[in-house]
């Protein structure tokens, strides 16, 4: 039987064998966002709740994921919220931390869903902008925390939904997205004008097309703050690691399906500031491909992962 000074030394041997031997890895987690496609526990005005079939798929995607943090829009009451983590943590996920944010949309709202706790949260449940000599407010709002990982690794989360491209009786549903995107993108500056190297997420269901404005705006490419797309796209059995850009660039990447159209489309995206793009390890970032995955949702969840060190 080993005596208790065997076991320091063998413990002490070990922990220099992993370091010695660059075996030691870093703690990594997960950041995905999933658009539930209104889930509702109880008919809320012409909305009706999420049949019990869809909700099922949307727990064994979750379930799949087993994401660290979750970003969720198209969430109903708290009391969906709540419903939906026990139905987690009956499957062996447990996401003991929340926040559900409602705003201006008082049937739809954004939430994040995490296994590390918050240690700031900003809700943006009144944001406003004129367009037309009229005010509007951004829809569902934004969800902002700080997400401590472990005492030494933080980073910020902002998640949005931003307008769907249907048509609004108010004003022109691309004109409403583009001022909610730029309200969006002015408290991403105000974060990272105070802390440049801050590590910041925002991801969500932001309903537009990479190339169009609102998108450009948000990511501000070719600015001191632009943002990195993580591109998420489905698995291929790592082959297309090694190959050149444009081979990569064909990877599928659709993460919703708008039926009315038949079309397929990417609208929901990881972005991060060029501190959190430093932790980002873009092997771990996929859209994921379930079988019936539209029995869930008309989205498909995205997943990033990260390692929990400042580079």
């Amino acid at each position: 039987m080993k005596t208790i000074e065997g076991l320091r030394l063998w413990a002490v041997g070990w922990l220099c064998l992993r370091i010695c031997g660059g075996l030691w890895a870093e703690p990594e987690f997960t950041v995905a966002s999933y658009n539930l496609e209104g889930y509702l526990d109880v008919p809320v005005g012409s909305r009706p709740a999420k049949p019990e079939l869809s909700r099922a798929k949307v727990h064994e995607s979750l379930l799949t994921l087993r994401a660290d943090v979750v970003a969720l829009q198209e969430v109903g009451s708290v009391g969906a919220l709540l419903k939906l983590r026990q139905a987690l943590k009956h499957g062996g996920l447990d996401y003991p931390h929340w926040e559900l944010v409602t705003a201006f949309d008082t049937n739809i709202h954004v939430a994040v869903l995490s296994r590390f706790p918050f240690v700031t949260r900003q809700p943006h449940t009144n944001e406003g902008f004129l367009l037309y000599g009229r005010r509007f407010r951004v829809s569902r709002g934004f969800a902002e925390v700080e997400v401590r990982v472990h005492e030494r690794y933080r980073f910020t989360l902002i998640t949005a939904h931003l307008k769907s491209r249907r048509e609004s009786a108010s004003a022109d549903q691309a004109d409403l997205r583009e001022q909610e995107a730029i309200r969006l993108r002015r408290i991403i500056d105000a974060r990272l004008q105070a802390r440049p190297e801050a590590n910041l997420v925002v991801l969500g269901d932001l309903n537009d097309n990479p190339d169009s404005e609102p998108i450009r705006i948000i990511l501000a490419r070719g600015k001191r703050n632009a943002l990195v797309d993580t591109r998420p796209a489905e698995r291929e059995g790592g082959a297309l690691s090694d190959q050149n850009a444009q081979i990569r660039s064909r990877r599928v990447t659709w993460t919703y399906f708008y039926a009315k159209e038949d079309v397929y489309s990417r609208i929901d995206y990881i972005l991060l500031s060029r501190g959190m793009a430093r932790e980002w390890d873009p092997g771990g970032t996929y859209v994921l491909r379930t079988p019936d995955w539209g029995i869930g949702s008309d989205h498909r969840p995205i997943v990033a992962r990260f390692q929990a060190v400042d580079r």
